[in-house]
């Protein structure tokens, strides 16, 4: 695995990048092969935590995981231990699907030493219909603090197609829209 490790408001000393890269690499075991992409890993301090997030582009799936501790070695090891749960419920879900005889199941090692996830994990229960207002970003971002939410989903005028607004752990907003 390939990694790129960045720090923001931290220095990442070597101690810390030969931590997170030692930890990380026992990802390594549950591929057939090393993922050929790089893992992108931010250390960042956010309102006085240690604050870790990576992200793993992978062919059909992108593995994300954020963690926040008071201690960066204590949120590298958290953030670890979440991909770990990540990578297991993703391939038992592809295990389950034995119908596909290729894609991710030629990419991720078969193991069965692992208890298969139970069935309510992705348990739907409810579904939302509404009708979706055309309105500009900031009227979605003030729409979605009157409602006390920390995502909003609205109809962008300017684009014409869906968008989400949503905010941030760091107290700014993100926006999500398709691709064109």
């Amino acid at each position: 695995m390939k990694f790129n490790i960045r720090g923001e408001h931290i220095e990442v000393t070597e101690a810390l990048k030969e931590h997170a890269q030692k930890k990380l690499s026992r990802l390594e075991r549950y591929f057939e092969a090393p993922p050929t992409s790089e893992v992108s890993v931010t250390l960042s301090v956010v309102k006085g935590m240690q604050s870790v997030e990576v992200t793993i582009p992978l062919p059909g799936v992108m593995l994300r995981a954020e963690e926040r501790h008071a201690d960066m070695y204590a949120s590298v090891d958290l953030v670890v231990d979440k991909l770990e749960r990540q990578i297991r419920k993703h391939k038992t879900k592809v295990n389950r699907k034995v119908r596909q005889e290729s894609g991710m199941r030629d990419l991720l090692r078969v193991d069965t030493s692992y208890a298969l996830e139970d069935e309510d994990d992705f348990e739907l229960v409810r579904t939302k219909r509404f009708t979706l207002k055309p309105m500009d970003i900031e009227e979605a971002i003030l729409q979605m603090n009157m409602v006390g939410h920390n995502f909003f989903v609205f109809a962008n005028s300017d684009t014409e197609q869906v968008n989400v607004v949503y905010k941030r752990n760091d107290g700014k907003y993100g926006l999500i829209e398709p691709a064109r």
